[in-house]
This record gives structure tokens, sequence and C-alpha cells, in this order.
């Protein structure tokens, strides 16, 4: 899978950019990585997310049958799923799901919860998944995005600043480094990411995340690891959402 966003859509955390850049490239000038995703999955689907905010595809040839790759758009949210919810009866139950409700639809309507009522904070929703999973989602209706992975990086997924400073996604490693060049990483365990609230450990959501330096096989910067630092913590508390709030505001 693949997504691509605007930088001001999904800033990416400093850290992340590598000080040698030499070999990134621009993700989205003339649909570059779309189209070399697409030729390295000739059967994929593009989606492009209109008015600038980026791009995203997905492919089914190629995958784990124990962790699928699953598309779904519900009410102008797109969201790509890759892996399996343990906890999905529970889910479906909870957000008054029908029986036939999968993982993809589970993340938009956990999403869409929290984004009109916030009943729960983003960190817990998250927390609330279990399984092995990894998943982007964008809401067209305020060009915010959702993304996480599970506690222990079941799935691989890759992500990176291009040369224009655009967010780049993918279960690819190979895809990301053709845009990033050495300004790429794994996305951090039990971590999401949303647009007003960066980058955030949803198993310890007070305390801020400490961006630790790669270095690849040749000494050089390659991205950053994200580490909980101990020391620093968030304010405490963290603000619930009332229905005429915009929930992207506030995480």
């Amino acid at each position: 899978m693949l997504a691509i966003f605007d930088k001001n859509v999904a800033k990416s955390p400093e850290g992340l950019k590598s000080p040698h850049t030499d070999s990134s490239v621009s993700a989205v000038k003339d649909g570059l990585l779309v189209k070399h995703f697409s030729s390295v999955h000739p059967s994929s689907i593009n989606i492009n997310l209109g008015g600038g905010s980026g791009s995203m595809a997905y492919s089914t040839d190629k995958q784990n049958p124990l962790l699928p790759r699953l598309f779904a758009v519900v009410d102008d949210i797109f969201c790509l799923f890759q892996g399996h919810i343990e906890n999905i009866a529970t889910l479906k139950q909870q957000y008054g799901l029908n029986k036939t409700a999968n993982e993809v639809i589970i993340v938009i309507e956990a999403y869409r919860t929290l984004r009109d009522r916030g009943p729960y904070p983003a960190n817990q929703v998250v927390r609330d998944l279990h399984g092995k999973f990894a998943f982007v989602l964008f809401d067209s209706s305020n060009k915010s995005t959702f993304i996480a992975c599970d506690a222990d990086g079941s799935v691989p997924f890759f992500w990176g600043t291009d040369s224009e400073e655009n967010v780049v996604l993918s279960d690819d490693a190979e895809v990301v480094k053709t845009a990033c060049g050495k300004s790429f990483a794994p996305f951090p365990k039990a971590c999401f990411f949303t647009t007003s609230g960066g980058l955030r450990s949803f198993e310890h959501p007070l305390n801020e995340l400490k961006a630790m330096p790669r270095v690849d096989s040749s000494g050089e910067v390659c991205g950053a690891t994200f580490k909980v630092d101990a020391e620093s913590k968030k304010e405490a508390g963290m603000p619930r959402v009332g229905s005429a709030a915009n929930w992207s505001s506030h995480y």
C-alpha cells in the first residue's frame, strides 16, 4: 500500500529528514511515486485525494494472506488497512456496526466517533485495537490524517519525507526510498500520527517522543526512530471533544 500527503496535510516530525538528502525527489511531481508503485504492482488501484492533498494506492498482489490489505471510503473518509484485528466482534458491538463490517470499516467508524463525539481519547481508540495492523486514514472533510501501527510493529510499515517535505507511507521500504532517499524509517511501534497532534505513543500518551538518528551500513544518517522520552511529559489531561468542536484541532 502507498499513501502520499502534502506537507500542509501531514507535517513530518523533525528528525525524519536526513541531512544526506541528495537522493530524495518529489513524490508528487508528475505523479512520480504513484506511477512507480503502479509499475511494481500492475494491478494496483490509485486514488487521488483531491485538492492537492495527496494520493493513495493499493494492490492485493504479493500480500500475506494472514495480513490482508483492505481499502474503503465512507462519507469522504479514505482508509487503507493492512493486518488483522483479533477483537473484531467486541469492536463491532462497541461501534454499533453490523456483522459484515471488516477491519477497515471499524477503523473508519472509530475515527468518525472520535471526531464527532470524542467519548475516548485518541490513544485509547488505537489501544483498543488488538491484533497486527497498520492503517492510514484521510478525512477529506477537514484534510486530517490518522495513522497508526500496532505495539509490536507486526506489519511492515515505513514512512519518509521527500525533497518537498511531503510525507510518504508504504508497507514497501523500496517504494518509500524511491522518493525519500535516506529520509525514511520504519513507522514507530505503538504510535499514532494525526495532522494537528503529530506523532504520539498510544501506550505512553503523556510522554514526548524523542528522535534517535538511524545510521545505515555506510555510516550515514538515515531518518530516525522515535522513542518515548521518560523524562518529558505533555500537559496532563487530554481534552475531550464536544460535538460542535473540530476533533482535528485537539489531537
